[in-house]
């Protein structure tokens, strides 16, 4: 039976009662503005869910993670990325969100670039096509056009700064319609205001956890990782180790070039020291010239692997400041969390073992890595 003939019957039973026959036409269109306030109902509550999703971390990369994958689901797309303000220099877009492995050709695009200040200008969804009417061959627009976009949304505060730049890629095809409707980009619009607010948090958390001059994270925000660290290594029955370093003879660099020569050299172990890391470790400058390391999986033999490349890389490396072969070297410390053999519980004795371990290397001629052997101190502090 279709409408029509429902609304017939009801018509011929109210028409007994005397009363007025329904308009079919009027039916139909208050039976079509019901389907739509349903939908934005229900969309209203998932923008609530959204916002609650997005407010429930803080940590950067997990929270990109999750404006990626909420994108691609509302909006049907097999795929999306995000462009991040950096937010130490604050001149550059980064793609944050890429699984490539290779990090030194991350793409990037200016802030101050004619597409993202045409982002900025616009304030809505558009595509690579409708900004070139406007932009014409621009190498910033190819390297959105890289990823394959399907619509390119603009993340913007209500200060007018773009913080960021959302790429949808390919749609999946719904009755064979891969175009977005209005309503489809103001939803999307609405889930990048959101995202903007919480990118802008994670933001400044990033950048109160972190040191300004070598951008490794500071000695707090790595304690409070380590504790999780160890708590779950506890639960997992996992090992993890923390690396500790400090730059040989540091005193002698400031004192005959400057503290600009300082600071030069510990930006570049600091760089050196970050790239022969995994994604999930994390490595701190912990004060001075020291640098810890937490990696989350490891025995004794990989962290004293790793631990002996990072040494290796910094006596190998070519330091020239000021048109001066610098020669630096490092020494450093190993510890291991074992549940069985060294079930230590608090961060600072951890990073206390590791410490040890770091100034026998130094009295022993430093440039060299020492493990930290709970056992052995234990039997000589027993033998004292």
């Amino acid at each position: 039976m279709d409408f029509e003939t429902i609304v017939n019957n009801i018509n011929s039973q109210n028409d007994k009662q005397a009363r007025k026959p329904f308009d079919l036409a009027k039916d139909k269109e208050i039976l079509e503005q019901s389907t739509y306030y349903e939908k934005r109902i229900y969309d209203l509550e998932q923008l609530l869910d959204i916002a609650k999703s997005f407010c429930s971390t803080l940590d950067f990369s997990n929270l990109l993670e999750s404006i990626v994958y909420i994108c691609m689901a509302q909006m049907h797309v097999l795929g999306a990325e995000i462009f991040v303000r950096d937010p130490i220099s604050n001149d550059v877009f980064n793609l944050e969100t890429s699984k490539s492995d290779n990090k030194e050709k991350k793409l990037s695009i200016p802030v101050n670039s004619p597409v993202a200040n045409k982002l900025l200008t616009m304030n809505k969804p558009v595509t690579v096509a409708y900004l070139k009417e406007f932009i014409g061959d621009d190498q910033d627009l190819r390297t959105l056009e890289s990823l394959s976009p399907t619509l390119i949304v603009p993340l913007v505060e209500k200060t007018n700064h773009l913080s960021g730049i959302l790429v949808l890629q390919e749609r999946i095809a719904i009755e064979e319609e891969t175009t977005y409707t209005e309503y489809e980009q103001n939803m999307i619009m609405s889930i990048a205001s959101l995202a903007t607010v919480a990118i802008n948090n994670a933001s400044l958390m990033e950048m109160s956890s972190t040191d300004m001059m070598t951008h490794l994270r500071l000695k707090y925000f790595f304690f409070n990782q380590l504790t999780e660290a160890i708590d779950k290594a506890f639960e997992q029955e996992e090992n993890i180790a923390v690396l500790m370093f400090d730059i040989d003879f540091f005193k002698k660099f400031n004192d005959t070039y400057g503290h600009e020569c300082g600071d030069f050299v510990l930006i570049t172990v600091a760089n050196i020291i970050k790239s022969s890391l995994r994604e999930s470790d994390i490595a701190s400058r912990y004060g001075g010239e020291e640098f810890t390391v937490l990696l989350r999986k490891g025995n004794k033999e990989e962290a004293m692997k790793v631990a002996e490349r990072i040494r290796q890389k910094i006596e190998d490396y070519d330091f020239v400041y000021n048109d001066q072969h610098l020669h630096v070297t490092v020494s450093g410390g190993v510890s291991i969390f074992d549940k069985n053999t060294n079930p230590v519980e608090l961060p600072n004795l951890f990073v206390n073992q590791a410490d040890s371990g770091l100034y026998m290397s130094k009295n022993n001629g430093r440039n060299q890595v020492t493990f930290f052997d709970p056992a052995v101190h234990k039997l000589k502090d027993d033998n004292e």
